[in-house]
């Protein structure tokens, strides 16, 4: 989740980044679909930090990248400490190599959490699936349709 680059495997472009550029909060919002308020939460709990021209936030390219790797890593489960965390860890070792490592062990750990909500799960489903064959047969057995309103 480096702060310089989108992702772990830099994409090959052939345009020149344009580095200087600023975005407004508006402009943010609108790109990834999420609320002005959302990016000042972020703001708030320290994990980007625009500039300001007096009441003004003015974004920079890597505020951006920053905002698109706190939304991934919602998605991906993660805590916003766990993201600032791994954000952090790029002022720590500008390589990248720690901040990588940590997000391979984290993501691990996350792979083994939902791995066994997953063999919980599909145990809740043959359960109810067990009670759903016995029930039915218990209708059948009493005459009645198993599907029918009555």
């Amino acid at each position: 989740m480096s702060a310089a680059a989108p992702s772990a495997v830099p994409a090959k472009s052939s345009a020149p980044r344009d580095t200087a550029r600023i975005y407004s909060i508006a402009e943010l919002a609108r790109e990834f679909a999420i609320t002005a308020r959302t990016i000042r939460f972020y703001e708030d709990e320290g994990l980007i930090k625009p500039r300001r021209q007096g009441l003004t936030r003015l974004y920079s390219v890597g505020d951006r990248t920053r905002l698109g790797w706190i939304l991934r890593g919602k998605r991906l489960g993660f805590s916003l400490a766990e993201i600032k965390e791994l954000l952090d860890l790029y002022h720590v070792d500008r390589t990248g190599n720690q901040q990588l490592r940590e997000l391979l062990r984290r993501s691990r750990l996350h792979i083994d959490d939902l791995e066994r909500k997953k063999r919980d799960l599909d145990a809740h489903i043959g359960e109810f699936r067990e009670v759903e064959t016995q029930v039915a047969a218990e209708l059948k057995a009493r005459g009645v349709d198993p599907e029918g309103d009555d």
